[in-house]
């Protein structure tokens, strides 16, 4: 299946909700009613939010990259999610490869955060090269502690 990565239009709102809201993340994170998509309208207000696209030019996920994001100097990836009958099918991998690939080529590091809920997801950042640069405990939520990760250009070649 070929997957188009293109910038987000506050018309796939619906989609990233859904896929955010019915993922761990979402569960863990966005819980109160609406909280998701007030997150999702400032991304999409900033143009920050990204959607994976199939050949027939259906939504299968999106992913939220803040270009300052870290130290106000380096690009962070927000959010990324697949919406949840399209996981398992290298869509994930493909957006991470967009942003690695868009970002390190102006960015000498790139960063994301991966909660100690999702051990699969670190094993996969770790795979394609990211490494633990810190813990932060209870950055987002109390008892979830974040894995920030980094990966540098040099790593990327």
């Amino acid at each position: 299946m070929e997957i188009k990565i293109v910038k987000g239009s506050i018309d796939y709102i619906n989609d990233c909700e859904d896929t955010l809201v019915n993922s761990e993340l979402g569960i863990r994170y966005f819980s109160k009613n609406g909280s998701a998509r007030n997150a999702l309208e400032e991304g999409f207000a900033k143009e920050e939010i990204y959607i994976a696209m199939d050949n027939n030019q259906n939504y299968k996920g999106f992913m939220w990259i803040i270009l300052d994001g870290i130290f106000h100097s380096f690009p962070y990836l927000h959010i990324v999610a697949v919406k949840q009958e399209s996981r398992n099918q290298g869509i994930g991998k493909k957006l991470l490869k967009f942003f690695e690939d868009s970002c390190l080529k102006d960015f000498s590091k790139i960063f994301l955060v991966v909660a100690d809920f999702n051990p699969d997801a670190k094993r996969l950042y770790e795979k394609n090269g990211y490494i633990q640069v810190g813990t932060i405990p209870n950055l987002y939520m109390e008892g979830i502690t974040e894995h920030l990760m980094m990966k540098s250009r040099e790593e990327n070649r």
